[in-house]
């Protein structure tokens, strides 16, 4: 009997770029419910969450031409920094307070070091795309994002 392999379950994209053809929602539509999300306070991240499990659109790209992100960029209510950067400032935030009240609690000192190298190694990614400004840097006590 041959070994199983581990992580088999895992979410695979469509083969076909075109909308799936028991999706009835149109391109306006589906920009529509996206401003509407937005407007709400969601990130892009759970916009494309809530279309999929609530509305039944399991992809933007294909229905519309451009991603979530596109999308609210074009109507400009997107944050200035990028998603994934503002959630490990915000994490940042939380590990630096928790560390100030609780200087014994060293798996915590590990977290937050782990934490701003990630914060580090993405901005430097970002800056070399051009989505940061070259001169953005990365203050730990300074960011207050709650």
């Amino acid at each position: 009997m041959p070994k199983q392999e581990k992580g088999m379950s895992h979410q695979t994209r469509p083969v076909t770029k075109r909308p799936p053809t028991w999706c009835r929602y149109t391109a306006e539509e589906v920009e529509a419910l996206i401003v509407k999300l937005a407007k709400e306070g969601h990130p892009p991240s759970k916009i494309g969450i809530i279309l999929r499990d609530q509305h039944g659109i399991p992809l933007a790209t294909p229905i519309t031409g451009k991603s979530v992100t596109q999308t609210l960029k074009e109507r400009k209510m997107v944050s200035t920094l990028p998603e994934d950067l503002e959630n490990l400032l915000r994490q940042a935030t939380r590990l630096h307070v928790h560390y100030d009240k609780n200087k014994a609690d060293l798996h915590n000192k590990r977290a937050l070091q782990i934490t701003e190298a990630k914060i580090y190694k993405l901005s430097r990614y970002y800056k070399k795309r051009g989505v940061l400004p070259a001169d953005w840097k990365y203050t730990p006590k300074a960011i207050t994002l709650f």
